[in-house]
């Protein structure tokens, strides 16, 4: 392929953007997404857009972005040396929704292309993205759900890709400082670049259609699930690992903060609420401790 074809990657990640939001907020049952467009001085923008206290949806961003420069950072550039002086555009759409109901799940997605430019030289280029899920409270047709819907979105282009992909989000939204993954995974995938182009961008198409499939089902079921405030309570303590990693190892979050992207885009991903309690543990036998015995673990869930 002599050119690519930037304009089809922005059409496919604005389309996305606006059927996701208009599932989402089809589901919520009255809350609407506010958008808000945003440009940035060294080259670039982008278009957010948040639900905040919906019926269903306690806080929800789908964001899209399309950024481009004449350097990149150096979140981008120390892996990747060979980057170094080359002009460069990223685009994509990334979006965490954080449910009011502690037994509805947070879930995550991310789908992204990547293009490293420098005169007399092939073009660099990848693809990234994935979604991943971090119930409060476990159900594991969920979750097997959840996890079938992302084979399904990966055995079109080889029966190893869900494997990797799936070990690949096991790996990587792991919270190293407390010993212990996010959440029950999905799939995350980067430098996607293997194939060519025309494979790549499909499968990154078929990961990015198959967020809703996987996600709007569970949402269903559990939106109006009975509470109380002790389900309350540990949903906003569990939103606590959330705000961890996004903060501490989330390579979108860096890469947005060092290149000078807007602070609130970026952040959108945080929970409007949350709490921390000092070493607190789960009592013996609760519906609490079983989200770390039998959920917060290394399985493979199809």
């Amino acid at each position: 392929m002599s050119e690519i074809p930037l304009q089809a990657v922005k059409d496919y990640l604005l389309d996305l953007q606006d059927r996701i939001c208009d599932a989402l907020a089809e589901e919520d049952g009255g809350g609407q997404f506010r958008e808000d467009t945003w440009d940035r001085e060294q080259g670039g923008g982008g278009r957010s857009r948040v639900l905040e206290n919906g019926q269903v949806i306690e806080k929800g961003g789908v964001n899209f972005s399309h950024v481009f420069g004449n350097q990149l950072p150096p979140s981008a550039t120390e892996a990747r040396p060979e980057l170094a002086g080359r002009s460069f555009q990223a685009m994509g759409v990334s979006l965490v929704i954080h449910p009011r109901n502690p037994y509805a799940p947070t879930s995550h997605a991310n789908v992204r292309f990547f293009i490293a430019e420098k005169e007399g030289e092939a073009p660099v280029w990848w693809f990234g993205g994935g979604f991943d899920l971090t119930p409060y409270y476990g159900f594991e047709d969920d979750v097997v759900h959840w996890h079938r819907t992302a084979k399904a979105a990966c055995d079109p282009f080889g029966k190893d890709i869900y494997p990797e992909f799936k070990s690949w989000c096991d790996d990587y939204f792991y919270l190293k400082h407390r010993d212990e993954p996010r959440g029950v995974g999905g799939l995350f995938f980067d430098d996607l670049n293997r194939f060519d182009f025309d494979t790549s961008f499909a499968l990154m198409r078929s990961v990015g259609d198959a967020y809703i499939e996987a996600y709007r089902p569970i949402l269903a079921r559990r939106k109006d699930h009975d509470f109380g405030e002790r389900e309350r309570q540990f949903q906003l303590y569990r939103r606590g690992r959330y705000v961890e990693f996004n903060l501490v190892y989330d390579r979108g979050t860096i890469f947005g903060l060092q290149s000078g992207g807007r602070t609130e885009s970026i952040l959108m991903s945080l929970p409007p609420l949350v709490r921390w309690d000092y070493d607190w543990h789960p009592e013996a036998d609760s519906a609490e401790i079983e989200l770390y015995q039998k959920f917060l673990i290394h399985r493979e869930w199809v």
